[in-house]
């Protein structure tokens, strides 16, 4: 088997002007060959930039690169998050379960991938490391895939396999991926919050976390539990120590029963680690991860999602403050339907009371111009600090004293003006 590598200039000559290119996301951003690529401001324009949550240290923020790339981001992470609320970026709202859609339909046609891999087996082939989700269906339908292989990359098992001959280039570069320790971001709040959520979570279940230091809070909750299941989009370190225990066995589970399956990997060197060539650990494609059917087959599916605020009706925003877009819908609304669907399933939203600043995250109104992820209709489960309530089955009145009952303390004269405002009485 003889593999011929190129250096990175030569591969990106490959894309040529109006192309519409892929970046493969979270711990598998190719930052190399993307920064390589931005450097060649000067003889490429009208490039269409795709990708869902990047990581690493982009440089794109330039005059001259922004006269050339601009980004059509299907997701919103904060090292791009300046790119797509200027006038050289945008975003555009879909289910996570759905963007593979949008290439195979041609919907969004790709010109280019840039994928990172792991090294080529003895038979040839790569994986798509830690990040199966979008990249499966971008490989598929890219007629130009080009490959930054990293031995830092993990094997990981599942749907992610490449064989080298589909790549038109491959570029040997070993670097790091991008970490996030989400457990260092945890507080006594988030700690707090975790321990009311993992009241809620039954011997049995089949869990999904979110992004972040609450899900992360929730795991370490949970280390008396027996016989829980994982089929979530984003497999984290929190993970580690259940599985290691046998708190997480997924025997339970009908859908890849005795399988962890996640759609994408993103923590520490720690779990980059732990999934290489880990039997027990799948990654899968976000059109099958994600999809609604296929979630809810599994029993007591807990979904464990976050928000920037709720307003006392239910209605959750997390993808937007205002106008301004933060990060995206994601797989957040895939998860809360499916838990609602299956048997014994909770749907839970976790959040701090208050954001960073002391500003209520329970608010009368959602700011002007807000995005709703999780609609009224949708919600069930809202926890804080301050206590879990279910708002499923309760009328808006009913959901607007409970939402106030686990707001902070600071907040709660302003709420019950509000509720006064709004339903002509006061919260009894």
């Amino acid at each position: 088997m003889q593999i011929n590598y190129t250096s990175a200039d030569d591969a990106l000559k490959l894309i040529r002007s109006g192309n519409r290119v892929f970046i493969h996301g979270s711990a598998a951003t190719p930052v190399f060959l993307v920064n390589k690529m931005l450097d060649r401001f000067a003889e490429i324009s009208d490039i269409e930039l795709v990708a869902i949550s990047t990581h690493g240290k982009l440089d794109w923020n330039r005059p001259e690169v922004l006269k050339s790339f601009r980004l059509n981001s299907l997701f919103v992470s904060d090292n791009v998050r300046g790119w797509v609320n200027s006038e050289y970026g945008e975003y555009l709202p879909v289910f996570l379960s759905e963007i593979p859609k949008l290439f195979d339909k041609s919907i969004l046609k790709l010109d280019v991938a840039i994928v990172q891999v792991s090294p080529p087996d003895e038979h040839g082939y790569c994986t798509l490391g830690t990040s199966a989700d979008i990249a499966i269906s971008a490989v598929r339908n890219a007629p130009v895939i080009i490959a930054q292989v990293n031995p830092r990359m993990p094997r990981v098992l599942g749907e992610g396999n490449v064989h080298y001959s589909k790549f038109a280039a491959m570029v040997w570069y070993e670097s790091e991926l991008p970490e996030v320790d989400y457990s260092s971001k945890a507080d006594e709040i988030t700690e707090k919050i975790g321990k009311q959520v993992a009241t809620l979570v039954d011997d049995g279940s089949t869990l999904q976390m979110g992004i972040g230091a609450i899900p992360d809070s929730v795991l370490r909750s949970l280390k008396n539990h027996k016989y829980l299941g994982v089929h979530t989009e984003m497999f984290s370190d929190g993970l580690i120590p259940l599985i290691e225990s046998g708190v997480v066995d997924n025997s339970r589970k009908k859908v890849f029963p005795g399988k962890t399956i996640s759609s994408f990997i993103l923590g520490t060197r720690r779990v980059y680690d732990f999934v290489n060539d880990n039997v027990s650990v799948n990654c899968l494609g976000a059109d099958f991860v994600n999809d609604v059917t296929t979630i809810y087959k599994n029993p007591k599916v807990v979904a464990i999602n976050s928000a920037l605020e709720i307003d006392i009706t239910g209605q959750v925003c997390a993808d937007s403050i205002g106008t301004y877009q933060y990060s995206g819908i994601g797989g957040q609304m895939d998860f809360m339907r499916a838990a609602a669907l299956s048997d014994g399933g909770k749907p839970i939203i976790a959040l701090p009371s208050t954001t960073s600043k002391g500003i209520s995250r329970i608010v009368p109104m959602l700011k002007e111009g807000a995005g709703v992820v999780t609609t009224r209709g949708h919600i069930h489960y809202v926890a804080t600090e301050y206590g879990v309530v279910n708002l499923y089955g309760k009328n808006m009145e009913q959901r607007a004293r409970l939402l106030i009952s686990i707001s902070h303390p600071d907040h709660r004269e302003t709420l019950e003006r509000a509720y006064h405002n709004r339903f002509g009485k006061l919260p009894g």
